[in-house]
């Protein structure tokens, strides 16, 4: 008989499953966390009174909305602990793939603000939930969801991508970012990058990589020069180009079989920042599914 049950509940979950990971992931930018905080909301479906649950995707959001909540708790000590600067776990999409509009500057600004403030922005503005639910959720009348949300909103609106591109485009610029900065092509690499350039590396301490960003046009050319004698004498391999949490980008081997995300963010055609993953431990999830 519980297998029965079990099973009843498992045909309920899985077609839930990729829209909790969706959301879980925004939250806590971390593929095994999110994948971990959906897999213990559906050990929670399997102990509740599922004959009472109206509404099992709203139970299941808040389930997994509040794991995740208690996961930023302890999840900011490491964040101030982090060697280098933090970046999230890269999800690689395809050109033909339906890029959402949660971009890695963004998930970047959802970083600073409160877990509240965070949950009320996602779970309102990017998944369409009712503030009456996200009250029932987090635990606050809907007016305080309301405020939560607002100063979200505000704090995060220079995330925002202001002048869409073509994804056509915006692939054709990391190709040729990709080939001016392996071949040493410094003028190519001059007409690319904007005034205001700053390149964000995470090595998390287990990979080399600038301990802090590199900021200005100057400084980011003086890397890519002494970069390029590196990939001189180890030219990288392109794995694939994509979109890598919604920018256009590619995915790397580099010496001694360093596999590397690189993420461009681009205004007006000019990349004004550069996203670098190298932490083996944000990468390992690359060689399967991808977070929908």
């Amino acid at each position: 008989m519980a297998d029965i049950s079990n099973q009843s509940a498992a045909a309920t979950f899985d077609p839930l499953r990729p829209r909790l990971i969706h959301i879980a992931y925004r939250m806590l930018g971390s593929v095994a966390d999110a994948e971990d905080a959906v897999q213990e909301a559906f050990l929670r479906w399997l102990d509740a009174d599922r004959d009472t649950v109206r509404e099992p995707e709203a139970f299941l959001r808040r389930v997994v909305t509040r794991l995740c909540l208690d996961h930023l708790k302890s999840a900011r000590h490491r964040r101030e602990t982090y060697v280098g600067p933090w970046l999230p776990e890269p999800v690689v999409e395809a050109a033909e793939d339906e890029i959402d509009d949660v971009t890695l500057p963004l998930m970047l600004a959802l970083e600073r603000l409160s877990p509240l403030e965070r949950a009320a922005f996602l779970l309102h503005d990017v998944f369409g939930v009712t503030f009456e639910e996200i009250a029932e959720t987090i635990g606050r009348e809907p007016a305080a969801c309301r405020q939560l949300a607002s100063r979200a909103r505000t704090h995060v609106r220079a995330a925002r991508p202001r002048f869409p591109m073509p994804k056509e485009r915006g692939l054709q610029i990391a190709a040729a970012f990709f080939t001016a900065t392996r071949s040493g092509d410094m003028q190519e690499l001059r007409s690319l990058l904007a005034a205001d350039v700053t390149v964000y590396a995470d090595g998390g301490g287990k990979t080399a990589t600038t301990a802090q960003p590199i900021v200005g046009f100057d400084n980011v050319m003086q890397l890519h020069a002494a970069l390029a004698l590196i990939f001189a004498r180890t030219m990288s391999r392109i794995v694939r180009y994509g979109f890598i949490n919604g920018l256009p980008g590619f995915v790397t081997v580099e010496q001694d079989d360093t596999l590397q995300t690189t993420a461009l963010q681009i205004e007006d055609s000019k990349i004004v920042a550069v996203y670098v993953v190298r932490n083996p431990d944000k990468l390992r999830h690359l060689d399967g599914p991808a977070v929908p």
